[in-house]
């Protein structure tokens, strides 16, 4: 082959090589228009803004925007809520959002919720995530797998290994022996749903609830909560578990089992009364009772 050839040859590789390469990168993954600090807002008819959702930069697709440090705002009449996360898609067509990345839920009155990722629904009110969350608010913590809920965090769903901790107090510096013989934690396999308009805490599948001085095993387990705020002349110090409001009571049914110390019961349904600390038993009670006591001696009837 001679010096002709071969640079001919060179050249038809170099081309086919390069030709390869380039179509690696198909031109649907460019962007239509690349902007920074974008924005957009909703309003309602009296032209009060509802909604906003921006970001530092965005790529502009034909029918998704990709946002990068995104926050997102939801204006209501009690609660506003703001979400953020370190990226994000918007959908053009349906308005629905993608959050990814340092996803953060914070409401005005407090309560917050963490994940890695999130789809807000804003037509339909709705936020869901299958990852592992976080929610804090005051003196409580939770954290599950899985979530879906309304994006003020009034209802929220989740969905299995949930862990509820409840301390007294807020500031570690406030720590007393009351407040470690107050705490409880309530663990379970499946479900748990917050409804705080009801103000009711209902957990599913193998529910445990923990105490210093007891533990309850149920199937179900419903926990109920007064309104009360901090403040109130009868609000005690039994733990709260939301916010400023204080458990009323826990009623746990299907397979009930308390442990006290070295004594257990059983029975189908259990109703635990947080203020004087009574529970009363139904549904074939069966109590197995240990004592260390001396009965030798004792006196029965008269």
């Amino acid at each position: 082959m001679n010096l002709r050839s071969l640079f001919l040859a060179f050249v038809l590789f170099f081309l086919t090589v390069n030709s390869a390469f380039s179509i690696t990168t198909p031109a649907s993954q460019v962007s239509d228009q690349q902007i920074s600090d974008f924005s957009l807002a909703g309003y309602e008819d009296k032209g009060k803004k509802s909604w906003d959702i921006s970001g530092k930069s965005a790529d502009i697709f034909t029918d998704i925007v990709k946002l990068k440090d995104v926050s997102g705002n939801l204006y209501g009449k009690e609660e506003d809520v703001n979400l953020i996360s370190k990226t994000g898609d918007f959908n053009k067509s349906d308005g629905k959002v993608h959050l990814e990345k340092d996803v953060v839920i914070t409401t005005s009155k407090g309560t917050k919720l963490t994940t890695d990722s999130m789809d807000w629904d804003r037509k339909n009110q709705l936020v869901t995530t299958p990852d592992r969350v976080n929610i804090e608010k005051d003196n409580m913590n939770i954290t599950a797998i899985g979530a879906h809920g309304e994006p003020d965090l009034k209802k929220v769903s989740l969905t299995k290994d949930v862990k509820l901790d409840i301390n007294p107090t807020t500031s570690l510096t406030q720590k007393s022996e009351m407040d470690i013989k107050d705490k409880i934690t309530v663990t379970c396999d499946g479900s748990l749903t917050i409804d705080y308009e009801k103000n009711i805490a209902t957990f599913n599948e193998n529910v445990k609830v923990e105490r210093p001085d007891l533990i309850i095993y149920s199937d179900i387990m419903d926990l109920y909560f007064s309104s009360k705020k901090a403040g109130s002349p009868d609000l005690d110090k039994t733990p709260n578990i939301m916010g400023n409001n204080k458990i009323e009571k826990i009623v746990a049914r299907g397979n009930v089992k308390i442990v006290r110390g070295e004594n257990t019961s059983f029975s189908q349904e259990a109703i635990y009364n947080a203020g004087d600390k009574t529970i009363v038993l139904t549904g074939r009670p069966k109590l197995v009772f240990y004592s260390t006591e001396d009965f030798k001696n004792a006196s029965f009837g008269n």
